[in-house]
């Protein structure tokens, strides 16, 4: 254990006055964090208290980090370092060091967010390469796969911060950190594209945090929860770099950790007084499912002000669940909180306000796909589609939806999301002509998602690259994947992946479907019932492609990668020998429906 060995109190600013966020550098934020008494603390997946590290001990142990990285490495201020993000204190330190040391940080995903080794070397070489990093930095259990990653690049520094314990530190001046410098280059997550490395600099992030904290109105007597891993947006901006900007106390358990024993995430949030915690719609799912396990009165989570949802599109349906399960646990579904961003605009865009839980936008589905009108459904007469409010812009920034001529549209018309604020990306990494695509002139980030906004909220709709258009009509494919996994029998949401595919004289519609069944007849079963749904739903018929259970690609994050997904169905049609939906391809398997 690092630092005090006991456990740290609730967010304590005494002696340092509670400051959200308005400092020009993250070095500041840290240096006037180390004055009060909050922290991080790291708990195992059975809630056991592993590592406590105190703001003031991250500080002086980032500061001698600092000095020995450069003096040992031959680095120099704007080197970038690739730090494997895995949950625990030896990250915070060194991300800390490179602040000080006027180094580039670039968090790298761990192991687990991979199918296997060679995996994770190349996309992890690919990630280097691509930030051009000079040095990294792992913990000990991933080095030899850092190290073949790593290889071919000549970087001039590689290896473990313990390696580093017994180097020299005297006779190293640390440079002067402004708000122009770059703070970290965090990659996207890459639902849609390959992932793309974003500069942020520290005034953008510090704008970024300010807006943040504003919006979810944080006080001295907030404490955050955590299990989102460090490498994603989500984790890095909202639960470390926010709360050492606002002086909370926060406790993580790792994202593995949390796969297998979800329970452990709310448990803290009950035995800490926690406050403030996000998380994509699968971990309420994921908890929802294991809600029978609670016996009524073992976990109070009525301090749980701010359950933060975000990170994909979000399931009304999996949150009312979570609501009804753990409403014996004091869990007030008014504490929902739906928001929406992107690392290009360094995290956070917009916030719904506190205290009104999810608000539905329910529409006319016809109008939608055919005039992308959001008009309001009249009763439950036609098709509807139900959307979820995600709050104004962040103050200080601006919104537009538009048209794909440029021009702005008015409420409830469906377009393009444009952002512009202090907080967005300076730009992408060595790929000035990718930025020149999603980043204007006078400022405006094209998001790459659609929506529209109703009385100043934004509602998302869907990524543009994903949108489907079949006979006039747009086809949004999380409106097909949501239909089957909550209509058929045996699938749970995530288990679907729609897209398009060109053919000569049309556009086909394609449903990937993870299935655990191996007997023929069942598996059969599912794709007929699938197919079924389809038709009875959306008026469709679509190609069901039967692949294997966890098959989906899913990105660094967790969220589904249709880009991905289609390009595995197309690669099974060349390649027989592909994995997953080579086995039920069409012409291979009679796994399609009838079009």
């Amino acid at each position: 254990m690092t630092g005090s060995d006991t456990v740290l109190k609730p967010t304590d600013s005494s002696g340092c006055g509670l400051r959200l966020g308005d400092f020009a550098t993250l070095t500041e934020a840290l240096d006037y964090a180390a004055t009060s008494r909050a922290g991080f603390n790291f708990y195992s997946a059975r809630g056991e208290l592993i590592e406590v590290l105190p703001y003031r001990d991250l500080r002086e142990q980032a500061l001698t980090l600092a000095r020995r990285i450069l003096r040992c490495a031959a680095l120099r201020m704007g080197d970038r370092v690739g730090l494997v993000a895995e949950t625990g204190g030896h990250f915070m330190r060194a991300f800390f060091a490179c602040q000080y040391a006027g180094l580039i940080p670039v968090p790298l995903p761990t192991p687990v967010a991979f199918a296997g080794r060679a995996s994770y070397v190349a996309h992890l070489r690919n990630l280097l390469a691509s930030a051009a990093a000079a040095a990294v930095l792992t913990p000990a259990a991933y080095l030899k796969m850092v190290s073949q990653a790593a290889e071919p690049l000549g970087l001039k520094m590689l290896g473990t911060l313990d390696m580093l314990d017994a180097l020299p530190e005297d006779g190293t001046d640390l440079p002067k950190i402004g708000h122009d410098h770059l703070s970290y280059l965090q990659f996207s997550s890459g639902s849609t594209r390959s992932p793309a490395g974003v500069a942020v600099t520290q005034r953008g992030l510090l704008a970024n945090v300010r807006g943040i904290l504003q919006a979810l109105e944080v006080t001295a007597a907030d404490r955050s929860t955590s299990w989102l891993p460090f490498y994603h947006d989500m984790g890095l901006v909202g639960f470390i770099l926010a709360p050492v900007a606002s002086q909370v106390s926060t406790d993580y358990i790792a994202a593995g950790e949390f796969a297998r024993r979800p329970l452990t995430w709310l448990r803290l949030i009950a035995g800490n007084g926690g406050t403030i915690s996000y998380s994509p719609s699968f971990g309420y799912e994921l908890c929802a499912r294991r809600a029978i396990s609670v016996p009524p009165g073992q976990i109070d989570l009525s301090t749980w002000r701010v359950a933060g949802v975000g990170g994909d599109m979000i399931r009304p349906a999996v949150l009312v669940e979570f609501a009804a399960a753990f409403h014996g646990c004091r869990f007030r579904k008014e504490a929902f909180v739906a928001s929406y961003g992107m690392a290009e605009a360094t995290l956070g865009i917009s916030f719904a306000p506190l205290g009104r839980g999810i608000e539905i936008d329910r529409i006319d589905l016809d109008l939608l796909q055919r005039a992308d009108r959001a008009a309001p459904a009249n009763g439950n007469e036609g098709r509807a589609r139900e959307f979820v409010l995600c709050g104004p812009v962040l103050p200080g920034h601006e919104i537009e939806i538009r048209d794909a001529e440029g021009n702005v549209l008015e409420d409830r018309h469906v377009g393009r999301i444009l952002f512009r604020g202090p907080s967005v990306m300076q730009g992408y990494l060595a790929s000035g002509e990718a930025a020149e695509r999603v980043l204007s002139s006078d400022g405006w980030l094209d998001t790459g998602d659609l929506g529209y906004l109703h009385d100043g909220s934004l509602v998302v709709t869907g990524r543009s690259k994903d949108l489907i258009l079949v006979n006039g009509r747009n086809v949004w494919p999380q409106d097909l994947e949501w239909a089957v996994e909550s209509q058929v029998d045996g699938l749970r949401p995530g288990d679907a992946a729609a897209f398009s595919v060109d053919e000569t004289d049309r556009e086909r519609i394609i449903l990937l479907v993870q299935c655990r069944q191996s007997d023929a007849a069942a598996r059969e079963t599912l794709r007929r019932k699938v197919g079924e749904v389809l038709l009875a739903t959306a008026g469709l018929a679509c190609t069901v492609v039967l692949v294997s259970h966890n098959e989906l690609p899913r990105t660094s994050s967790g969220k589904l990668s249709r880009v991905r997904a289609r390009q595995m169905y197309l690669a099974s049609l060349q390649d027989p020998s592909q994995r997953g939906a080579a086995a039920t391809a069409p012409g291979r398997h009679p796994s399609a429906t009838a079009d």
